[in-house]
Formats: structure tokens, sequence, C-alpha cells
């Protein structure tokens, strides 16, 4: 890859965003920092080495879906600040649409 210096005024302009001339300066630094950083991984040989796609190894964290015993209504009510008929209470929060 060849470094290049990324256009931040026709970028800006495209996303109708304002700069100052300072700002066009500073992120056409600060991209070209990031430029020349890929630049320098290209030079890496990965060759015969495998694509990761996360740094980490990864294991299914998701649990098999299987019923199990749950709470009693009385039990999950128990610390519930408001209740009423056997339901949870809480403040309304969106109005009525009509």
């Amino acid at each position: 890859m060849e470094a290049s210096s990324i256009d931040v005024a026709y970028i800006a302009e495209l996303a109708k965003i304002e700069l100052t001339d300072e700002e066009k300066l500073r992120f056409t630094r600060d991209l070209d920092q990031v430029l020349n950083y890929v630049a320098q991984l290209e030079k890496w040989d990965t060759e015969g080495v495998e694509p990761m796609y996360h740094p980490l190894p990864v294991f299914d964290a998701l649990r098999s879906d299987i019923p199990g015993e749950s709470l009693s209504n009385a039990d999950a009510l128990r610390n519930a600040p408001m209740q009423e008929d056997g339901q949870f209470r809480v403040p309304k929060v969106v109005e009525s649409a009509h």
C-alpha cells in the first residue's frame, strides 16, 4: 500500500460537517498516521497465517435452552417496590398517542 493522504475537506463536505482549517489539518495528520501504520502492517509476511476473527479464543457462551425451575409469582414480587393484583406496577412512561 502506498501511503497516501485522505482529502479531509472532501470527506467533511460529503458528511455535511463544517471544519475549520485547523481541524482539517489536524484530521489530515491523524488519518495519515493511521494510513502509515497500516502500510507498516502490510510489510509483515503473513503467508500461511490463518485469519483470526477474534484475538482470543471464543467459546459459545450460550447455554442450552432447557426449561428449568422458575420463581413463583410471590417470590418474583417479593422485593418489588410496587405491585398490584399479583403483577409488577411501574410508572407510566409513554403518553397515549390519541
